[in-house]
């Protein structure tokens, strides 16, 4: 015998079940050694476009072509004005307390064999920069947090937003809310100082380190 539905009455609405009760966002802290044990075991690559910041694995935002053009030209700037027994590195690692960031461009005492067997350390850094372009907020806030809570003497946004260099001094070292206390802006004719441990050592042109 077959069975013929019949639709022609209406069909009786079932309340849904509430849909489960989502956890809060759990984030998982790691610290520097663990960060180091990743990358020494291969669970963290070169491929793995990714930094440590504030025990986070960030992702690395994306650069273009004026990002590599103006990380380039601030290399060769500073490379041409450091005093002798600093040299100029780009897109390494620095080792700080809870942190491995990989700035655009810094400035590192010693010569590129002292580091065969660690990363620079804070101590080990005069200067710091960043290329920013969509990066800019996270570089004014977080990276420079970051920056002074580690005492880096002095940390350059090349803000190519708005075409002009940030240079922040005097860090504050941990604290609550780290920061640094002096800040200047320079853009136009502009001169920005490069300061290598506690002296200036030049003033460079604002046009030389902007595409």
């Amino acid at each position: 015998m077959s069975v013929v539905a019949d639709f022609s009455q209406p069909l009786i609405e079932v309340a849904a079940p509430p849909a489960p009760a989502v956890p809060p966002l759990s984030l998982w802290r790691l610290s520097v050694d663990q960060y180091h044990e990743m990358v020494r075991h291969g669970i963290l690559t070169e491929d793995d476009d990714v930094e440590l910041l504030n025990g986070l694995l960030v992702a690395k935002i994306t650069k273009n072509t004026a990002h590599h053009v103006a990380k380039l030209l601030v290399q060769g700037a500073l490379a041409r004005v450091i005093p002798e027994g600093w040299y100029v590195d780009s897109q390494d690692a620095t080792t700080l307390a809870a942190s491995e960031p990989e700035p655009d461009v810094m400035v590192v005492r010693g010569q590129p064999r002292d580091y065969l067997s660690h990363h620079p350390f804070a101590d080990d850094l005069a200067l710091v920069v960043e290329v920013s372009d969509s990066s800019l907020q996270h570089d004014q806030g977080f990276k420079k947090a970051i920056y002074a809570a580690a005492a880096i003497p002095a940390y350059w946004i090349v803000n190519l937003v708005d075409r002009q260099v940030e240079v922040y001094m005097d860090p504050t070292g941990p604290a609550e809310q780290p920061d640094y206390r002096q800040r200047q802006t320079f853009s136009g004719a502009g001169q920005v100082p490069a300061v290598i441990a506690g002296r200036e050592v030049a003033s460079i042109p604002v046009h030389e380190l902007l595409p």
